[in-house]
């Protein structure tokens, strides 16, 4: 399979064809997304934010992960299914090795770390054991305290070099696709032109071979914070209250009547 992949999405990149790619972390999203065509469901370590309530991404478990992945994983027939390595589950190559074991016993269908050149003998460990693997470079969520926030990368020349240099020691690596997150477009372009890799841009401008975004973005189902680079196709969080309070509103009227009645 790993072969595989990785010949299919260097072809899908020649080809011009954008690879699409969202989040999910339950069976019903996952089922729907796969119904909808998606080419790529990802079980982001995401999780922890806009579904467990975390700060960060660096809370997340991999028991958590884990446990998501399953789930996701018996609603998916079509899509490809990435698990998210989360923080501190590859510290070296070989446990590198062993958490991508745990994502695919748990059904996924290739994994994905955060990383570049650092990174680079970790995600070669993982290919060489036959899991495919989605790199990921630009803005590193699981890095965001060090960092001082979710901050755009590329802005300097230093900068733009070290995410080429990340990503052609990915690609060399094994690695089937790169995540360009927060990424100045005019760098994700040229990242996108120097590699023979499909990028996945999130935040990085049109110039990729293909988007990823959490799903829960997408579709306006967490209201408290949106990233200002994406644009809401749906408001479901809206629908959600005003199912609820219709309910609400249905069943105390109910209570009302059968009282006025008595």
């Amino acid at each position: 399979m790993m072969m595989d992949l990785v010949g299919r999405y260097r072809e899908m990149k020649k080809r011009g064809e954008k690879v699409t790619a969202l989040t999910a972390y339950d069976y019903p999203t996952a089922r729907l997304l796969d119904e909808s065509g998606i080419d790529v469901i990802l079980v982001g370590d995401s999780l922890g934010m806009v579904v467990l309530g975390y700060e960060d991404t660096t809370l997340v478990t991999l028991e958590e992960m884990l446990h998501h992945t399953r789930a996701v994983a018996r609603g998916v027939k079509s899509a490809l299914v990435v698990g998210d390595m989360p923080i501190h589950t590859f510290e070296t190559p070989e446990q590198a090795v062993a958490t991508a074991k745990q994502f695919i016993d748990a059904g996924a269908q290739a994994v994905k770390l955060e990383g570049g050149v650092s990174h680079a003998a970790h995600i070669e460990a993982i290919t060489d054991a036959g899991i495919p693997h989605m790199a990921h470079i630009g803005m590193l969520p699981q890095h965001v305290r060090e960092q001082g926030g979710y901050k755009v990368k590329g802005k300097t020349q230093s900068e733009a070099e070290a995410l080429i240099a990340d990503a052609k020691a990915v690609e060399k690596a094994g690695a089937f696709s790169v995540v360009l997150e927060i990424v100045v477009p005019e760098i994700a372009k040229q990242i996108t032109n120097a590699i023979g890799i499909p990028t996945i841009g999130i935040g990085s401008g049109e110039q990729c071979d293909g988007q990823i975004l959490v799903t829960h973005d997408l579709i306006g189902l967490f209201p408290w914070f949106t990233p200002k680079f994406v644009s809401p196709e749906a408001r479901v969080a809206d629908e959600i209250r005003k199912a609820a309070r219709a309910f609400i509103e249905r069943t105390r009227a109910s209570g009302l009547s059968k009282r006025s009645g008595g």
